[in-house]
């Protein structure tokens, strides 16, 4: 466990990036295990953070859980956008780093921090503008659209804070430090179960070796999940901010470099633009994409919608492995661009997508055997454990191909090559998935969708190792 969580020793191997120095494989993949197993267990805890809530809330009914599903993808929107803008600084950070340039590396920082706080007022004002009538636009009957609504406003006022965590967890990441956001992410789930438990439930009386105790509780259901996620998200936020921008020896802008001038860089602003805008432009079709599929499960009643959200949760469980070891192909790939290590960075590339589709391949065993024990985890309701638990079994052939678009991603936005990955994922999305599932649906009902979902992988996957192995995502280190 110490050596998984080693700075020193992570130090030294990034250092050998930085210095030219050659790697063996075992360093190599020694590498990407010490970064990739905090990063994976940050991902999973904050599945684990939504699986909680979805839980608590799954043991008050159907109501409840599809208020919080139909509003979900939306939300998804929102956070995906805030991880866009984060992303187009933290990249040029990465490389700048790369490149032992750590004057200019906190240059993009202060950059980062300023607009990332401007852009986020403004998502959290278009996101409190549309929280009333959201629900019904999404197809959400009257039963929950006043709970859904209420849901998305907390959510709404808590967009700057979540954007902060964004930023200061890309900039930890991208410097290699990826025990800070992972420790972190674990005191976000428990703080989030602790409010949770206190504000979703009444007071009420539990007993306990023979004692009869009082629980307390503000019984505010669907308000309370989105009070007690928006207020541990503050919490984590300004904490991982202080170890970003204060404690880091490379970013600490407020402590390390607080002496050193700085003025408008526009050159920073435009690079980040275009390494953010295909990828906000992505997220926002992406998760448009989200909302229709929401559209397609809605007419088939609360029971699918909310067998829908929990399968999705349950199914986050097996590809968050995917994205811990994509937030490791970034840092490695993004550090390797900025050395100008072009076999070095290629080489990283093949080994984090080879290892994120072992492990999916795994986890999809496990998700297909496990399946109604994940859905039982979440729903007492049989109905609905019984459905979500058919989606999972489906969804789990599609893991491995899963896994190589999530890394092969992530390679190529440590490479600043967003706008092509965009175009594919975008394409795959839309013109495969929602274009079968809403044919699928009429006949086979939820369990069509997610067969379309599972086909849509499976080539969204293989077209993304096809430009995996042919290279031109590595054309910034020529230029």
């Amino acid at each position: 466990m110490h050596a998984m969580f080693s700075k020193a020793q992570t130090d030294i191997l990034l250092c050998k990036i930085r210095d030219g120095v050659a790697m063996t494989g075992g360093e190599k993949l020694n590498l990407i295990a010490l970064l990739s197993i905090p990063s994976i267990m940050a991902q999973v805890t904050n599945v684990m953070m939504f699986f909680i809530d979805q839980a608590m809330v799954g043991s008050l009914g159907a109501e409840a859980p599809a208020a919080i599903g139909l509003v979900e993808s939306t939300i998804w929107l929102f956070g995906s956008l805030a991880g866009a803008i984060s992303m187009g600084f933290s990249v040029q950070t990465s490389h700048f780093i790369g490149a032992n340039d750590f004057t200019k590396a906190r240059d993009v920082v202060r950059h980062g921090l300023v607009c990332c706080f401007l852009l986020s007022l403004f998502i959290m004002m278009i996101a409190v503008l549309i929280s009333g009538p959201l629900p019904l636009w999404l197809g959400g009957g009257t039963d929950i659209a006043p709970s859904a609504s209420t849901y998305f406003l907390i959510f709404s006022l808590a967009v700057p804070f979540m954007q902060l965590n964004n930023l200061s967890s890309a900039m930890l990441k991208c410097e290699g430090n990826m025990r800070i956001s992972s420790m972190l992410s674990v005191v976000l789930c428990v703080s989030d179960m602790i409010l949770n438990f206190l504000l979703i439930f009444p007071t009420r009386q539990v007993e306990l070796l023979g004692l009869i105790l009082t629980i307390p509780g503000a019984g505010l259901d669907v308000m309370g999940a989105a009070l007690g996620t928006a207020i541990a998200y503050i919490m984590t936020s300004l904490t991982q901010a202080w170890f970003a921008f204060y404690r880091s020896d490379i970013l600490g802008v407020m402590r390390v470099a607080r002496n050193e001038k700085w003025k408008l860089n526009w050159s920073y602003i435009h690079n980040a633009v275009k390494i953010s805008v295909p990828m906000a432009f992505q997220s926002t079709l992406m998760s448009g994409a989200q909302i229709v599929s929401t559209m397609i499960v809605a007419p088939l009643g609360n029971f699918a919608i909310a067998a829908n959200t929990f399968a999705i949760t349950a199914e986050s469980l097996c590809y968050m492995p995917g994205y811990g070891i994509g937030d490791a192909a970034t840092t490695l790939v993004g550090q390797s661009i900025g050395a100008r290590r072009k076999d070095l960075c290629r080489s990283f590339a093949r080994m984090t997508v080879f290892s994120g589709m072992v492990v999916m391949a795994l986890m999809g065993v496990i998700m297909y055997i496990a399946a109604p024990e994940l859905m039982g985890l979440m729903t007492p309701i049989d109905g609905i454990r019984d459905l979500g638990a058919d989606c999972l079994r489906i969804e789990a052939f599609a893991e491995p191909f899963f896994a190589a678009s999530i890394v092969c991603y992530c390679v190529c936005v440590g490479a600043g090559d967003t706008l092509k990955p965009a175009v594919m994922n975008l394409g795959s999305m839309w013109f495969v998935r929602l274009t079968l599932a809403a044919v699928l649906a009429k006949t086979y009902g939820l369990q069509g969708v997610w067969f379309a979902m599972a086909v849509e992988l499976t080539f969204r996957g293989s077209i993304f190792l096809i430009r995996l192995f042919r290279g031109k995502w590595m054309k910034s280190i020529v230029e």
